[in-house]
């Protein structure tokens, strides 16, 4: 079976970014830093990056560019059975997380129409969750679909699929070559429009001001390990996916360095254009930045119309930027996500590429019918707490001890990138693999298994935003419980006589 390759190292790049700058990236990370020390939190931000960001990124490019495969075969390929479980249940978070964020990408793409004239009124909480929304169901419950989020949500799948029927050179990296630039352009013209409005300095101020105090604390440092987890796509098999689509002498860890400061450099962007609106917002209302910085779907569709209804000019061109750069972000993701189980399934059941993108992402698109629902918004919110939490989380952690103690590959995958790479990895690649990624990521989950598993479930006032224990145990179950059962399923099955479970090329 021939793989196929990018076109150049740059449409490798820009796909791998897009992967990486998606929705969360715009309103997630301005109020992480700004929670967790303004200014001060960039100190533990970029030692994350450099300790845990981009070795992991370099592990996962390395892996895919070795072992030329999906997550699945590429674990496979590395040590048989022994670890291609774990390529699936990546797999299978990134099927799981496509079905919920389809969903958000339509709402921004309904929102983009909306943004004219300004359709949600001046009560923009109230206009998302009752009119939009049609919030009036008990968690759990579906109600009757919502037509005005399920027709932009079929044109979102139309679109993602049919740029993943084109294949990776002329599909994916085409699309890339065109969303990415203009989601960057986008931005800035978003980002110069905020900090000319009365009130950003106010904003700015608040972002940009270190709390030095704040980084003595444990909790801050693994905030920024967090993020930067989340951030860089890492544990979603999408970086070994497309990594094995790299020509054979691709530089790996300059791209995870372009890739991983690329991602960040816009990040902060977000952050600036972010918190000049919210000091604008805040000038307006004559109140403190603190009252109107929110995190969550909530900074994109209540807080940022309200700062669009204050406006002085070109109210419905700002908004109509804005959304259509939160779909763009989207698309960019959603492609990247469900490449993993395209891939997967081309590779384990041998069928054609465009049979596996019908299959699996019209399966998916079925399934995000259920967020399009009235009481689609606690679906959805659910199964992305459970599958963030104990689906990528532990995936990393379990990916890196796996990778350093168990199967002691880091020497073979060192010399690898060495092979190709200018800058040569050496201990500290290792070091940061080895020893700082397990202790933090480990400390994390502890955390969360402490504060959901044997506290949340006990009572029903103590699971994640109250929700009763039959609703949040069958959301855990249906989701991140799903992913790693199937993971394991997957991986008992024979691979395709049509795939070469040998490495094609001897290194």
């Amino acid at each position: 079976m021939n793989r196929q390759q990018w076109g150049s190292r740059a449409g490798f790049i820009l796909a791998a970014v897009g992967s990486a700058v998606g929705l969360g990236n715009i309103w997630r990370f301005p109020y992480v830093a700004y929670e967790n020390g303004g200014g001060a939190f960039f100190i533990p931000y970029l030692f994350a990056l450099l300790t845990a960001g981009i070795p992991i990124l370099i592990m996962e490019f390395t892996i895919g560019h070795k072992y030329r495969g999906s997550a699945p075969l590429s674990f496979f390929r590395m040590s048989g059975k022994k670890a291609e479980w774990l390529g699936w249940w990546a797999v299978f978070v990134s099927f799981v997380i496509s079905t919920y964020y389809a969903v958000i990408i339509a709402w921004a793409m309904r929102y983009t129409i909306f943004s004219f004239g300004q359709a949600w009124g001046e009560d923009t909480e109230g206009f998302l969750f009752s009119e939009f929304l049609q919030l009036d169901v008990a968690p759990g419950e579906t109600g009757g679909i919502v037509w005005g989020i399920f027709i932009p949500l079929v044109l979102v799948w139309v679109i993602t699929l049919g740029i993943l029927l084109a294949g990776v050179k002329k599909g994916i990296e085409y699309a890339n070559r065109i969303f990415i630039p203009t989601l960057v352009i986008l931005f800035l013209i978003i980002v110069i429009r905020a900090v000319t409005l009365e009130g950003a300095a106010q904003g700015l101020n608040a972002f940009f001001q270190p709390n030095f105090e704040n980084i003595l604390e444990p909790s801050v440092w693994v905030a920024a390990y967090g993020h930067i987890f989340f951030s860089l796509s890492i544990a979603f098999a999408i970086m070994i996916t497309y990594s094995s689509y790299l020509p054979k002498k691709s530089d790996i860890t300059n791209n995870a360095f372009i890739t991983g400061f690329a991602n960040s450099g816009f990040e902060l962007l977000a952050g600036i254009g972010v918190f000049a609106a919210l000091g604008f917002m805040a000038s307006q209302l004559d109140v403190p930045v603190s009252e109107v910085a929110s995190a969550g779907v909530g900074l994109a569709f209540v807080v940022f119309p309200q700062i669009i209804n204050q406006l002085p000019g070109l109210n419905g061109i700002f908004g109509a930027l804005f959304f259509f750069s939160l779909t763009l972000a989207g698309l960019t993701s959603l492609m990247s996500i469900t490449e993993t189980y395209v891939a997967g399934l081309t590779e384990k059941l041998g069928i054609s590429r465009n049979k596996a993108v019908l299959f699996g992402g019209g399966l998916a698109g079925l399934i995000s019918i259920l967020f399009a629902t009235q009481g689609g918004l606690f679906f959805l919110d659910a199964a992305d707490y459970y599958i963030n939490q104990f689906g990528v989380a532990a995936i990393g952690l379990v990916e890196v001890i796996m990778i350093a103690w168990i199967l002691r590959k880091t020497n073979v995958l060192q010399g690898h990138a060495n092979l190709t790479s200018d800058i040569h990895l050496g201990g500290w690649w290792k070091a940061c693999l080895a020893i700082v990624t397990p202790i933090v990521l480990g400390y994390m989950m502890f955390g969360l298994v402490t504060d959901n598993l044997f506290q949340q479930f006990d009572n029903d006032s103590g699971n994640y935003e109250g929700y009763s224990n039959g609703f949040a145990l069958t959301m855990f179950l249906s989701s991140a419980g799903a992913a790693f059962v199937l993971g394991i399923v997957l991986s008992t099955l024979k691979w395709s006589r049509s795939t070469p479970v040998e490495l094609p090329d001897k290194d």
